[in-house]
């Protein structure tokens, strides 16, 4: 029997999912249970082709919410402007007289997405990575450092530059892959760099007046990217994935002779690591939560939330062969289909591990959601029997719980969300920030939950 095999048989026992036996996911009960109250397009955009996109940092997020406002960075590539830093950052709000804009960059320096934070007061922590090169430069340094804004400031104000204080010799370039948290109850900030030459993670913890509180480096076994990161009374925690060259040789030639493509990276180990104060000790020895080097797999990670004892919660997609390719000449046995995992890492260390959507539904994107009330929902893409979008409770963990059908018109395949590792409040409102139809277009949703 194979893994897979062995997975879907697991999925059919589980209780507390909502799942029939077929995997169908039933309707919501009752229908009023969730209520979509906005759908609409936010803005639109031109490809950079310079291997980013609006929703490329996606262990980050790029909207948030203060108050009844709605914030989004939105990124805007520069008419003429050659790669790779070659798009800037638009501050859009959202106010019940429509989307305006808040603040701009006056020139075309980022090659990513810029991320957003908040803290208790309202105020907004832009993460921006400023090329310092000429247009044109690839690879070529940047200055990684915060923007704060006010919304009670006048329209395109200047935000107010922060600087973080790096540990060690740093080399931060155009490819950032940044982590980015904020943790409203002390309001301070936890920025994530990768080091160019040495692939390790530069941290630091900020304070609101941006007084640097915290710093250090993590090295993870091998070049580990796209890093979900939270901030918790000073805890750190951080999950992220493998990121590296095919390293079986084999595997390589094999997939360069069919396709003649250069790029093949591969998502195969999936880490997390965590300090319990960062002021007084740096992250631990990375452990690993999922490993499928043996199978040729991918693997992404979507979300993390930290629960009340510590314990952090984490969403992670596997997909026991990266593709077809590799399928039918290595493993004619496997499967081709992602399931979403739930696990829990309690003072460093799996304690629990679950499947949450199985195969046969096709999951794709999922982020976590908390209300006032304590619960936690992971909001998910489901691509079967027909693409929808649904809420499945994950904490408190109810006996049965029902997946709420969220009724979009056109469901988002993928998404951030103004979360808790962001530094945004409970909520029973989801905004939603993604794509829900083809082409450049990105989409704000907004959910309430009852």
């Amino acid at each position: 029997m194979t893994r897979y095999a062995l997975a879907m048989g697991v999925a059919a026992g589980c209780i507390g999912l909502g799942w029939t036996g077929g995997g169908v996911c039933r309707a919501a009960a009752p229908e009023e249970a969730v209520m979509v109250e906005v759908e609409e397009d936010v803005y639109s955009y031109v490809s950079p082709n310079n291997g980013s996109g609006p929703l490329w940092s996606y262990g980050c997020t790029s909207i948030a919410r203060v108050g009844e406002d709605v914030v989004v960075s939105q990124m805007e590539t520069g008419e003429g402007v050659p790669p790779l830093c070659n798009t800037r950052w638009r501050l859009l709000r959202r106010t019940h007289a429509g989307w305006a804009t808040l603040a701009e960059a006056e020139g075309y320096r980022q090659r990513e997405p810029t991320s957003l934070g908040v803290a208790s007061d309202g105020s907004l922590f832009l993460y921006v990575n400023d090329s310092t090169e000429p247009p044109g430069t690839k690879y070529g340094p940047c200055l990684p450092h915060l923007l704060r804004f006010s919304l009670d400031a006048p329209p395109n104000s200047p935000g107010e530059q922060i600087m973080p204080e790096w540990a060690g010799e740093t080399y931060f370039t155009d490819h950032s892959y940044r982590g980015y948290a904020a943790d409203s109850g002390r309001d301070e900030l936890l920025m994530l760099n990768i080091n160019a030459k040495t692939s390790a993670q530069h941290w630091c913890l900020l304070s609101r007046d941006g007084d640097t509180v915290g710093n250090g480096v993590v090295s993870f076994p091998i070049r580990a990217c796209y890093p979900q990161v939270a901030l918790r009374n000073r805890a750190g925690y951080v999950m992220a994935v493998g990121d590296i060259v095919e390293p079986v040789e084999e595997w390589r030639t094999y997939k360069f002779e069919q396709t003649q493509q250069k790029w093949d990276y591969v998502f195969r180990i999936l880490y997390f690591t965590w300090s319990p104060d960062l002021t007084a000790q740096g992250f631990g020895e990375p452990i690993e939560i999922a490993n499928l080097d043996a199978t040729a797999g991918h693997i992404t990670n979507q979300d993390m939330w930290i629960g009340p004892a510590g314990e952090a919660w984490v969403l992670y997609s596997e997909q026991e062969v990266q593709n077809a390719l590799m399928r039918d000449k290595f493993f004619p046995d496997g499967s081709l289909d992602p399931i979403l995992y739930l696990a829990v890492i309690r003072n460093g260390a799996v304690a629990a591990r679950r499947i949450l959507v199985p195969p046969e539904r096709h999951p794709g994107c999922a982020r976590f959601h908390e209300t006032p009330d304590g619960r936690v929902f992971a909001l998910a893409y489901l691509g079967a029997p027909e693409p929808h979008n649904a809420l499945i409770q994950v904490f408190p963990e109810p006996e049965r719980a029902e997946p709420l059908r969220v009724p979009f018109k056109t469901p988002f395949g993928s998404f951030c969300l103004a979360g808790v590792r962001a530094g945004n409040a409970p909520s029973n409102t989801i905004d939603v920030l993604g794509h829900s139809t083809s082409g450049g277009t990105l989409s704000y949703g907004r959910i309430r939950i009852k």
